[in-house]
């Protein structure tokens, strides 16, 4: 298991927002837990130095891509991309220096997975460079993946038959607990646990880490199957939680 990084950009800058507050139709605009007064960039190549892999960029939005470019292309091969990814320019975002891309809404399209369309993508870029953002809400007793900025149920629920079916497309997946997203409140055992018990293939939980001994419980509960990212609670990112050493130090003992 490792600590993975994450730099998540809206509207062109490095924030941590609250994940159930980033709403198209909101006046107010999303609850920010910080804004960074550093280029996407300048974190990349933080991440680099320390030999943080695996991380993921993400676009909250439009007009992000410039600062998302910056962010691959100062670490090419050394982090994932995602917000609005297509099949028709997935291979643009590798050609920019992303490992993998992440996607989301394109696959799960009108309430389901669109087979044809996860056919297209794994065609363009390939299986092994394809990341299945998995971030789900809870309804009715189950898990289910939400899309568009995370504001909308689809009607697919996280369960051993999706995961098993969906892991044939992709390398990995990456399950934000969007309940708990950028809350600082601790993470979601339940999902995590669900995770560990279901995923063939690595996976990345992220959502509500606030201490070092979160990572220690993901560890415990996912019986090391897991990786975790934590964003809010992190000191370059404004929190108070968890510092970069921590992780740094966290990885070189069980990453």
């Amino acid at each position: 298991m490792k600590i993975r990084p994450c730099i998540d950009i809206h509207d062109g800058k490095v924030k941590q927002i609250v994940g159930s507050t980033l709403k198209d139709n909101s006046k107010a605009g999303p609850r920010e837990n910080f804004v960074a007064d550093r280029p996407p960039e300048w974190f990349s190549a933080l991440f680099r130095d320390h030999g943080l892999t695996g991380g993921h960029v993400i676009m909250l939005g439009p007009g992000n891509e410039d600062a998302a470019r910056r962010a691959l292309n100062e670490w090419p091969g050394g982090l994932q991309v995602g917000g609005g990814i297509t099949a028709e320019n997935a291979p643009y975002w590798i050609d920019q220096g992303a490992s993998h891309v992440i996607v989301t809404s394109y696959v799960f399209h009108q309430g389901l997975v669109d087979a044809e369309r996860l056919a297209r993508l794994e065609k363009a870029v390939g299986k092994e460079r394809i990341c299945l953002d998995l971030s789900c809400r809870k309804k009715d007793g189950d898990f289910f993946i939400v899309t568009e900025r995370w504001q909308n149920f689809t009607k697919v629920p996280i369960g051993p038959q999706l995961l098993r079916e969906l892991s044939r497309h992709a390398d990995e997946f990456l399950v934000h607990g969007v309940d708990v997203e950028g809350k600082c409140q601790g993470i979601d055992r339940e999902l995590v646990k669900l995770l560990a018990e279901t995923t063939p293939i690595p996976t990345t939980y992220a959502g509500g880490a606030r201490s070092i001994e979160d990572a220690h419980t993901v560890l415990d509960l996912g019986n090391g199957r897991l990786d975790l990212t934590i964003g809010s609670a992190l000191d370059i990112f404004g929190g108070t939680g968890v510092t970069f050493q921590e992780i740094v130090e966290f990885n070189r003992r069980h990453g």
